[in-house]
């Protein structure tokens, strides 16, 4: 078992472990080792087309995940206090949510969007002289509503843990609606709702699928790598991979750890 558990993840994390390590190489070659260099980094971050392509992410992924989090801690709230059957179908729509490949919803949000644009430019054209298209808004809006289930779950798993006697104590101790929630509730879901901020800006940053139909004219990071790559895989694509996985990876860190302190806290 020993032996399986060790291929298994060799298998999955060996290529990664390459690529960082071809990353330093100080040839031209993305397969070899031809001495150790940070030069292909520098080159990267020097890279006007690369930062223009990372400002665009990180700006889709943002406003995404803050679209994200608030409708999705609005709705975990309100999944909370359902009962029954309704509840249960909610929960459905919410799973499906996330398990549906990108690909298709890509496809989707791009008919949708397609066919929303076309009825309503001409009126635009008429009252404003101007056309909505393809770009920012449409990224973030099909990533912030993508990524919503994350939260929706994240959020959701720390209210039924949360103990919902000390919601019923603020009222009798005569606290509003509003002042329970503030003082009480927020407080205590804040580690899931920062972590489901963190799960939403990670999943939009590092989306290639999703973005690659709704885009527009606008290039995020991962579409910036995949046209780079149709020209021929180089160390500087190595390095620009290595990069996002580190800051990936840190932003999954955080997040687990900020779960995991919020179940102690409540446990505690």
């Amino acid at each position: 078992m020993r032996f399986y558990a060790v291929a298994v993840y060799g298998f999955l994390y060996l290529p990664i472990a390459i690529i960082a390590l071809f990353s330093f190489s100080a040839g031209r070659s993305a397969s070899s080792m031809d001495g150790f260099s940070t030069g292909w980094y520098v080159r990267a971050l020097s890279n006007p087309f690369v930062m223009e392509a990372l400002w665009t992410s990180l700006k889709v992924a943002f406003f995404s995940a803050v679209l994200a989090t608030v409708s999705g801690t609005m709705a975990a709230l309100a999944l909370t206090g359902m009962k029954g059957r309704l509840r249960a179908i909610f929960d459905v729509l919410v799973m499906i949510a996330v398990m549906i490949p990108g690909v298709v919803i890509g496809i989707a949000a791009l008919i949708a969007l397609a066919t929303a644009f076309s009825a309503i430019n001409p009126w635009l054209e008429v009252v404003l002289g101007r056309q909505l298209s393809m770009g920012l808004g449409t990224l973030i809006g099909l990533h912030g509503m993508f990524t919503m289930s994350l939260v929706v779950l994240l959020v959701r798993g720390r209210l039924e843990t949360f103990d919902r006697a000390q919601i019923e104590a603020s009222n009798d101790l005569g606290a509003s609606p509003l002042g329970t929630f503030l003082q009480v509730t927020l407080p205590q879901i804040a580690p899931a709702i920062l972590a489901g901020f963190l799960l939403a800006f990670t999943f939009s940053f590092d989306d290639f699928i999703m973005a690659f139909f709704v885009a527009g004219s606008e290039t995020t990071l991962p579409i910036y790598i995949f046209s780079s790559i149709r020209r021929g895989v180089t160390p500087e694509i190595n390095a620009i991979g290595t990069m996002v996985m580190v800051a990936s990876l840190t932003l999954l860190i955080i997040a687990q750890i900020l779960l995991r302190t919020g179940t102690l806290r409540a446990k505690g």
